[in-house]
């Protein structure tokens, strides 16, 4: 553990706070020194803590699998433990926020996959690919909690995580309008088909609060920082539908976008062969190499032979084609508990341990 930052994991025992105990076994930059959850779980060895209920394949990881678990609001008794925290926890959005922020006064950064925070002026809401610039606001946030290393820095919402990374690098182009169904998996709302088993052989066209987060979530993205805040762009405009479909993992975009300057399809593939943000600059351990990857096959990208690309970390597009309403349409496929959630913030750990915002305490 030499080197090593020391990491807890706050809803250790729930379905994405599994995710990141699995991702960070073996991490080369980040070892887990502290699991947490409800004083339900408290007491018991993560491994009896998680009986039962452990939802990856494999055996649960050993490292964590001894740890005792805390109770996530004994604040100081988790952060003595740790350098920072990945945030999974399942309470409302106010609980989550004061807890976060309580981490974050107690000079333990918190990197979340909750939404407490998503729309906090101040927080930077990361896809580290498309904007590691918005780092630069943290400074602002520490300012006013009063911190000298304490922030929170939050990853954006699951459901725009495969059609946001292939619009990014057709930005010169001028994206202006964007029509988005999303097809997702059950996952994405802490289920497996033995919790739920009325998603088998059945389709829900309404997943609450989804579509917002799909239409506003970009743009905060996309936004720059003034003032000290994250203002967000007001274009392009976006429309979304958002369907619970019965798969297990990965949630799958089928997308319609005009442009102010339409490129052409070499235009297109050439932005997406080449694209790399800074995480693939710096060869952060989790970051995918190519990010996104196109299929000339139309049957591609499938959920279930192509959600672990780039070991669920990368972007997969397929049929690219003219749009009769719009300019281009395609189809794009993310993990969505991988790079949609536990290891989009993993990745944006890393960068912000890159940057020097997160180091040892």
């Amino acid at each position: 553990m030499a080197n090593k930052l020391k990491v807890g994991v706050l809803g250790a025992t729930g379905m994405v706070g599994q995710r990141f105990v699995s991702l960070l076994e073996g991490h080369p930059w980040f070892e887990v020194t502290a699991v947490a959850a409800s004083p339900s779980s408290a007491g018991k060895s993560y491994a009896d803590a998680v009986a039962g209920r452990w939802t990856l394949g494999g055996d649960v990881p050993s490292t964590a699998a001894r740890l005792t678990v805390g109770v996530a609001a004994e604040i100081d008794k988790i952060a003595s433990q740790c350098d920072f925290v990945f945030c999974a926890v399942d309470m409302d959005k106010a609980a989550t926020a004061k807890l976060e922020e309580d981490y974050a006064r107690a000079e333990t950064p918190v990197v979340s996959n909750n939404s407490a925070h998503r729309w906090t002026p101040d927080v930077p809401m990361m896809v580290p690919e498309i904007n590691a610039d918005h780092m630069g606001v943290i400074e602002a946030q520490k300012k006013r909690l009063g911190t000298k290393r304490g922030f929170i820095a939050v990853k954006p919402n699951c459901s725009i995580q495969s059609y946001v990374p292939a619009i990014h690098p057709l930005w010169s182009f001028g994206p202006t309008r964007i029509a988005v169904c999303t097809y997702q998996a059950i996952s994405g709302a802490g289920k497996t088909f033995e919790s739920w088993p009325d998603m088998v052989d059945n389709v829900i066209p309404f997943i609450k609060g989804e579509e917002e987060k799909s239409e506003q979530e970009p743009l905060k993205v996309w936004g720059s920082i003034q003032g000290g805040k994250i203002v967000n762009a007001t274009s392009p405009q976006i429309t979304a539908q958002c369907i619970r479909v019965p798969v297990s993992d990965g949630h799958m975009a089928a997308v319609m976008v005009a442009f102010d300057k339409k490129p052409s399809r070499e235009q297109i593939l050439s932005a997406w062969k080449e694209f790399g943000g800074r995480p693939q600059q710096l060869g952060l351990p989790s970051a995918p190499k190519p990010f996104l990857q196109y299929f000339d096959d139309d049957t591609r990208p499938q959920t279930k032979l192509d959600r672990d690309a780039g070991n669920g970390m990368a972007v997969t597009i397929g049929r690219l084609r003219p749009d009769a309403m719009f300019d281009w349409k395609f189809v794009a496929l993310s993990h969505n508990t991988v790079r949609g959630a536990a290891g989009g913030a993993v990745l944006t750990a890393e960068l912000l341990k890159a940057d020097g915002q997160i180091v040892a305490k």
